[in-house]
């Protein structure tokens, strides 16, 4: 029996830290596609390529059913709130702020989440788990501070930015409820496209894309979902480390310098995880 615990612990541990190293890669790599392509462009063609190659897996390769009569209502619900306004917020809120602060928004999503679970299923969150999320949010703040000092954002991005993630949070608790996943439709990023900018198919666009496509919209999605079935409130704390990982991925590809501040910050961060992730709290 301890043996069988221990290893779905350390499975859930390897699968968290391999969600968050793909996960935090998606802010720099929008910001990289950015710089070639308008966000319409090239956040549908993301979602248009990953959604084919996953039906075909889940219809040719592993004969999943297709959705029946009574599904379609579930998955409207999930997919509006965790698809269509949580990235189509996301992706407007992120020509109006920094990728900084992008990685900072990620990390409010485990006290919202939290918050929601509470609220929401009556379920009663551990004080431990509490106290796991107070040092991560703490951690976020103190690594991300020198950031925040000089990024440059607008009051309406940072709005939608927060938005987005109550968006994202309320459907990770309606998912661990109704157990379903939705292909992707992004309609608003409609109010982000601009005739005039000429996109540009080069090397960085190709690049980017192939980057959402696989490791972000497939293989960390399939991993969200597993830990989120497991426990959705234990899942939500390896957020924390998505930005100590957009920190390392901004130093290696954005030239953005890691400071003292980051390094206690993560300190912090790990803190919170170990707490959150302790085999008692796993009962």
């Amino acid at each position: 029996m301890k043996s069988a615990s221990l290893q779905s612990t350390t499975q859930f541990v390897i699968t968290g830290l391999i969600f968050s190293m793909l996960w935090a890669s998606a802010s720099v790599a929008g910001k990289i596609g950015m710089q070639s392509v308008e966000p319409l462009l090239l956040f549908n063609v993301r979602f248009i390529l990953a959604g084919i190659l996953m039906l075909i897996y889940a219809h040719l390769f592993t004969k999943n059913r297709l959705p029946k009569k009574t599904d379609w209502k579930q998955l409207i619900y999930f997919g509006l709130l965790n698809t269509t306004l949580y990235l189509g917020l996301y992706i407007i809120a992120l020509k109006q702020v920094s990728a900084g602060i992008g990685s900072l928004a990620v990390a409010t999503n485990p006290l919202m989440i939290g918050v929601l679970t509470a609220v929401w299923t009556g379920r009663k969150v551990k004080l431990i788990q509490w106290l796991s999320i107070a040092l991560g949010m703490a951690g976020v703040i103190i690594a991300t501070y020198p950031l925040l000092e000089n990024s440059t954002a607008t009051i309406q991005g940072l709005g939608l930015m927060l938005l987005s993630m109550l968006c994202y949070s309320a459907g990770v608790i309606y998912f661990a409820e109704t157990k379903w996943q939705l292909p992707s439709i992004l309609p608003f990023t409609f109010l982000s496209h601009h005739p005039n900018i000429i996109n540009h198919f080069d090397a960085r666009f190709l690049s980017a894309e192939g980057w959402f496509i696989i490791p972000v919209s497939i293989i960390s999605v399939r991993l969200w979902l597993y830990l989120l079935k497991v426990d959705a409130v234990r899942a939500s704390l390896w957020l924390f480390l998505c930005p100590v990982f957009g920190f390392a991925y901004a130093a290696i590809l954005m030239n953005e310098p890691i400071t003292t501040y980051t390094v206690a910050g993560t300190l912090l961060v790990i803190l919170g995880l170990y707490l959150g992730q302790k085999k008692k709290q796993l009962k």
